[in-house]
C-alpha cells in the first residue's frame, strides 16, 4: 500500500477538479527510464484494470498495476511547493538508488547502474 499526505491529495483533487471529465482515478507506475533505470509516472485513467490495486484517499483513488505495485509498496507520495518550484515526491523505502532529479531510481531487482541527471 502506498501513503499520500494530506498536501498530496489536495493537489490531486485540485487537478481532478480541473480535467473537467470523469476519472477512475490517479495511475501511479513505474516504468523504464530515467537516470536511475525506472522512474514514477502520473496520469488519470478513465477505467481501473482488472488486477489493478485500487485505494481511495476520501475522494481521491489511486491506481496501481500488479506489476508496478511490489516497487511501489510503503511509498509515501508528497505534494511540495516551494520557492525552487512545485511538485510529486516520491519517498519510496524499495529504491536503493535514486538520481538528484527525484522521479527516477532503481531496486535491487532491477540493478540499473545510476546515471548523471541532465
Amino acid at each position: 500500500m502506498i501513503t499520500l499526505t494530506q498536501n498530496a491529495i489536495t493537489a490531486v483533487s485540485r487537478y481532478l477538479e480541473s480535467a473537467n471529465k470523469p476519472t477512475a482515478g490517479l495511475r501511479i507506475e513505474v516504468t523504464d527510464g530515467g537516470c536511475s533505470g525506472m522512474q514514477y509516472g502520473l496520469r488519470l485513467e478513465d477505467q481501473a484494470g482488472e488486477n489493478d490495486t485500487v485505494t481511495e484517499y476520501g475522494a481521491v483513488k489511486v491506481l496501481i498495476d500488479a506489476e508496478s505495485m511490489p516497487m511501489l509498496d510503503g511509498m509515501t507520495v508528497d505534494f511540495v511547493d516551494s520557492l525552487d518550484g512545485s511538485g510529486f515526491k516520491f519517498t519510496n523505502p524499495n529504491a536503493v538508488k535514486s538520481c538528484a532529479c527525484g522521479t527516477s531510481f532503481s531496486t535491487e531487482d532491477n540493478g540499473q547502474p545510476t546515471k548523471t541527471c541532465s
